[in-house]
């Protein structure tokens, strides 16, 4: 595919598969996504992407990605016929890096998100994608039945952009509609605004912000039977500077400073 033929596709949906392709190459790397480094070379690269501490947005994106393909892969291995629902998650390649041959996988995205996957990534008789996002969740209805089967809900690092009102309505709608019912949730601390959460690898403005981002969600969620939060400074990753990995061990500032995986089961 030549250059003026390539896929001109939004630097915001662009920009994390454009991380998880040089992921891959790396000789130290902690992720492996050839889906996504086949698709990067079926699009233009935008000047965007390149804006920023490019190296450290790479290395967090890395392990918040590798941190939730940890739990979907042990989800699989206890209900390997279970249920995953993918939301927000743009041109995110987990089916392809996570999929046990036996699980259903629906996408649940924007219709514009959508149409860019189908374009870029191949088929799979177990996979759906359903337009909705996580204000709009009409897509409950358009899923079928899951009364009696085990249902993981995903949401790589969609919620960023979410207040904390439209976080609780979400959390509380989507735990009301299924009976058997894991959360995989990123949430932001409330620090991550901080000049130092960028030498991070954080980027952009977050639409929320939690000291305790468990916490808040056991408040939202009162009858969850178990809660884990984890760091992306948990990894014990020779990447990280000195400084950092120092900062990993001021109690509770690596759950403030970044954004923080969360897993709650119900």
């Amino acid at each position: 595919m030549t250059d003026s033929t390539r896929y001109d596709i939004p630097s915001e949906l662009l920009q994390p598969l454009w991380l998880r392709s040089r992921e891959s190459l790396a000789d130290d790397r902690l992720l492996y996504d050839p889906v996504a480094a086949a698709a990067c070379r079926q699009c233009s690269l935008k000047p965007h992407c390149l804006k920023g501490n490019v190296t450290e947005q790479q290395l967090l994106h890395a392990i918040l990605a590798m941190q939730c393909d940890t739990q979907v892969q042990h989800f699989l291995r206890r209900y390997p016929n279970g249920r995953i629902i993918n939301i927000g998650g743009g041109l995110d390649t987990r089916f392809y890096r996570v999929d046990n041959g036996l699980c259903r996988w629906f996408d649940i995205d924007i219709n514009e998100h959508l149409l860019w996957r189908q374009r870029l990534f191949h088929r799979s008789e177990r996979y759906r994608m359903l337009p909705g996002s996580i204000c709009d969740l009409t897509w409950l209805s358009a899923l079928p039945a899951m009364k009696n089967t085990p249902v993981m809900v995903v949401c790589d690092q969609a919620l960023l952009c979410t207040p904390a009102d439209d976080l609780s309505r979400f959390f509380q709608s989507v735990a009301c509609h299924f009976g058997q019912l894991e959360l995989n949730v990123v949430l932001a601390g409330d620090c991550c605004h901080w000049p130092v959460s960028r030498k991070f690898g954080v980027a952009g403005a977050y639409a929320h912000g939690f000291g305790h981002a468990k916490q808040q969600v056991l408040q939202w969620l009162p009858w969850a039977e178990s809660a884990q939060h984890y760091s992306p400074l948990d990894i014990a990753c020779g990447r990280w500077h000195r400084w950092q990995r120092w900062v990993a061990r001021v109690p509770g500032l690596k759950y403030r400073l970044l954004p923080v995986q969360l897993h709650i089961q119900l």
